[in-house]
């Protein structure tokens, strides 16, 4: 039996989530926008119901799921009200903009015994986990140095994109500095350090370099808005582990003096949505993949991270 998707947001991460998803055993059942024409052109489009009213459709029974794909400052309450109305939740990255509003996403997945994750498609893909096996295993040597490099054309967007947008929380760091700070976190947890230096212009930042430090190793992680660069090398004693597109990889190479191995996979919104909609009908409320914990935890690094470049939001001056 397909899973039944309700999606809150239309725009293009909804659109491109629904592509994928919908080669699979996915069906979406319904979509709420707060543009009710828009929202009704993306049910047309993807067989869905239409609603103007959240709370309408979070009683509809014809859902087993909620995907949140709207700006990251909304995510909050549309999660929120997602969970007590008995809803399980897959909410787009970032889930939140800071370590308390995280923390009220757990608290309130923990007390309505209801399934809430972030939705990172790096961290249900085989490739990344892979990654992880040979990190974790021993297989390259203690780990001697890191280096992740990820960077995008922001800059020339429309100015009134949400990336752009400090009332959206736009700029770098929430929007792709999220990436390398979870691989990291991944690979080695929280760290007994964090550097950061960044460039905030128009109430965002543009770009930052954040260090990482776990005891003598670091992990060296370069954000940008103004060019297309992006990959990973993991130095380690005995071999060298490299990516080109590291968020969203297709495979990963394992370098030593006797040669090399390559891992082919995917990372794909159809892995991710399949693995999330399974620990949803196995009945978890916290996703092996992503658990609770280390979304928590890496948004308490950005925090610190936004505390040092002295970034702060229009929405948070005027508490």
């Amino acid at each position: 039996m397909k899973f039944r998707w309700g999606y809150v947001g239309n725009g293009n991460i909804a659109k491109s989530t629904a592509r994928s998803i919908l080669r699979g055993e996915h069906t979406i059942s319904a979509v709420y926008g707060r543009n009710k024409a828009k929202a009704e052109s993306f049910a047309k489009a993807h067989g869905a119901k239409a609603y103007g009213d959240y709370d309408e459709m979070l009683a509809a029974q014809d859902i087993d799921g909620i995907y949140i794909a709207t700006p990251h400052t909304a995510h909050l309450d549309y999660a929120l009200r997602a969970m007590k109305a008995g809803k399980p939740v897959l909410c787009e990255k970032p889930v939140a903009v800071c370590e308390s509003e995280v923390q009220a996403l757990i608290d309130t997945s923990n007390d309505c015994n209801v399934y809430f994750c972030e939705a990172m498609w790096t961290w249900f893909s085989d490739v990344a986990l892979t990654v992880k096996k040979w990190v974790l295993s021993g297989e390259i040597g203690g780990v001697k140095n890191v280096v992740i490099n990820y960077a995008f054309p922001g800059l020339m967007m429309s100015k009134n994109s949400r990336v752009l947008t400090p009332s959206t929380a736009g700029g770098a760091l929430l929007d792709i500095g999220i990436y390398p700070i979870t691989y990291c976190y991944n690979l080695f947890g929280y760290p007994d350090k964090i550097e950061c230096d960044g460039v905030i212009k128009n109430g965002i930042d543009v770009k930052e370099t954040v260090v990482l430090h776990y005891g003598e190793m670091k992990c060296t992680l370069n954000m940008a808005l103004d060019i297309l660069k992006e990959n990973c090398v993991i130095e380690g004693e005995n071999c060298k582990i490299t990516m080109g597109f590291f968020h969203m990889a297709s495979k990963a190479t394992l370098k030593n003096k006797d040669g090399k191995k390559v891992y082919k996979g995917t990372t794909d919104y159809l892995t991710e949505f399949s693995r999330a909609a399974d620990e949803i009908r196995s009945g978890k409320t916290e996703s092996d993949y992503i658990p609770h914990k280390a979304t928590l935890e890496c948004m308490r690094i950005m925090d610190e991270c936004r505390r040092q470049m002295n970034l702060v939001y229009p929405f948070e001056e005027k508490k």
